[in-house]
């Protein structure tokens, strides 16, 4: 099972480059984050006929999360909304179980984490009680689904070695100490970060600021995550960050993250 996450900044306008991605990569599911598309907006029917099925929440010009769900390959099931049981006006998780033949199912997750501004603000408490809330969901969840994959822009950048400048950025926001002990405590459910499952690259970044010619200098942040839980693990075969989609004209500001699951193989070093 391949599948992806993407902040598109704008589904309206990346369209035709999330299509190319599919056909590229043939994903059998993608999280998409940042569609900043109402519900009746969403091109549901140019990713149909791309053979994708389309589950989506989202909202005008702000937010907005989907999963897409290759037919061909993948049944898709049981789809849940926001955080069950704490209300929020902001669409920033979506989620389905996911089905192959031969497979044991996986529930898989697109979130897009609250941005947070600036430490101590309005928006970073909102961001820390988001976080806790979406913890005690997802421990649960685990209890149902031990086969969970937690997939999106997660606005945190948990070690010094995601950050192209860790000095510069200290007591900023996505790296603060608040944000990285929420993410510690993230992974204390029984999640694992997929991309640090094997030896990466050095500079491996999923954002780069749209100023300063960040992308071509490559100073950029690992902000976009895929976290599987500890049975996945040994199915995790790779994980990569695509640069490609980030050197296209009008890019979104995120590469995409692709993860391939090989059931009943163990290829990372651990």
């Amino acid at each position: 099972m391949k599948i992806a996450t993407w902040n598109v900044n704008s589904l309206k306008v990346r369209l035709e480059q999330v299509l190319t991605f599919l056909e590229k990569t043939k994903c059998d599911a993608l999280g998409l984050q940042e569609t900043k598309l109402q519900d009746d907006f969403f091109p549901e029917e140019a990713f149909e006929k791309a053979g994708y099925g389309c589950f989506f929440s989202g909202q005008k010009t702000y937010n907005g999360v989907a999963v897409l769900v290759r037919r061909s390959t993948t049944r898709a099931s049981d789809p849940v909304r926001g955080i069950p049981g704490y209300p929020d006006e902001q669409k920033r998780l979506i989620g389905v179980t996911l089905s192959q033949e031969g497979c044991e199912p996986v529930r898989f997750f697109s979130a897009y984490f609250p941005n947070g501004t600036a430490p101590g603000s309005k928006k970073y408490l909102y961001k820390m009680e988001w976080l806790a809330a979406l913890q005690n969901f997802l421990a649960d969840e685990l209890k149902s689904h031990p086969r969970l994959v937690l997939a999106g822009d997660m606005n945190i950048a948990p070690e010094d070695r995601d950050v192209w400048d860790p000095e510069g950025w200290k007591g900023h926001i996505l790296v603060s100490e608040g944000e990285r002990d929420a993410f510690a405590s993230l992974l204390a459910t029984g999640l694992k970060d997929a991309f640090r499952l094997a030896q990466q690259p050095e500079g491996s970044w999923s954002w780069w600021d749209y100023r300063h010619s960040a992308f071509l200098k490559n100073q950029g942040l690992r902000i976009d995550h895929i976290l599987v839980s500890q049975p996945l693990v040994p199915d995790v075969s790779q994980v990569v960050i695509d640069r490609s989609f980030r050197a296209l004209p009008q890019p979104s500001d995120h590469a995409p993250v692709v993860c391939t699951l090989q059931e009943g193989e163990l290829s990372l070093p651990l």
